[in-house]
């Protein structure tokens, strides 16, 4: 029985390959830098970046759990970020297979749950499921996994519907194409695709950056605001 790679996996190796090496040259860039000249080039974006999910994840966590949670927070922005535009160069978009999306929700359900057992013990795990009154533990059982499926269901979606929408969209270009040539000669098969780069463009900056950023945006958002929501007020101040 043969067994066959989805050409995301491909993707997703090339794209663990460019991040390691986008993290590897902003580590040397900044071990190198000047602490009191100031920044330029692309340190400039990077200090801006890593104080704003700082910020974030401090003030949802706790300046302690904070600390702990921004770098993956950050890798979790650059590779969901990546993999939702990546299809912008003709790739496949890892976000747009169920697989990839349901491996990144669980992570960030599996933290949810490390905090609720660090925070609230054992004990007050197992009773949860059976609140408010014990007949509700399978709703609550549910309710558990639900937020890993909706999280990992929304960005799939999203990323795969705007997929789905720009082959539409080309489809449409190839079919105008035709259209047009075919008022002033007779047609054997398809022309070249003229109207996709006058219709695509704009198309490809919704769909494409201005979608994946929003998407990016909502699930790391969830991911933070969900931890933090299981850590005591006592805790983020400490």
């Amino acid at each position: 029985m043969s067994m066959e790679i989805q050409s995301e996996v491909y993707v997703i190796i090339l794209e663990t390959v460019l991040l390691s090496a986008l993290i590897l040259y902003l580590s040397h860039r900044f071990k190198t830098a000047d602490p009191l000249a100031k920044p330029k080039g692309i340190l400039v974006p990077a200090i801006w970046a890593v104080e704003t999910v700082a910020n974030t994840c401090n003030t949802n966590a706790g300046e302690k759990i904070g600390k702990k949670l921004t770098p993956y927070i950050l890798v979790l922005w650059m590779y969901i970020f990546m993999s939702n535009t990546i299809s912008l160069f003709g790739l496949s978009s890892p976000t747009s297979n169920l697989s990839v999306t349901l491996l990144l929700a669980f992570i960030t359900w599996l933290l949810i749950q490390i905090v609720e057992l660090k925070f609230g013990g054992l004990g007050s795990y197992i009773h949860a499921f059976f609140e408010p009154i014990p007949v509700m533990l399978p709703m609550n059982i549910i309710g558990k996994f639900s937020t890993m499926i909706s999280m990992s269901v929304r960005l799939f979606g999203n990323i795969l519907c705007g997929g789905v929408m720009m082959q539409l969209i080309y489809a449409f270009a190839q079919y105008l194409s035709n259209l047009i040539v075919g008022l002033f000669a007779n047609l054997d098969g398809d022309v070249f695709n003229f109207m996709a780069p006058i219709i695509a463009p704009l198309l490809h900056a919704y769909f494409d950056l201005f979608a994946g950023f929003i998407q990016t945006l909502v699930f790391v958002t969830l991911t933070v605001v969900l931890i933090g929501n299981d850590i005591p007020e006592e805790e983020k101040k400490a």
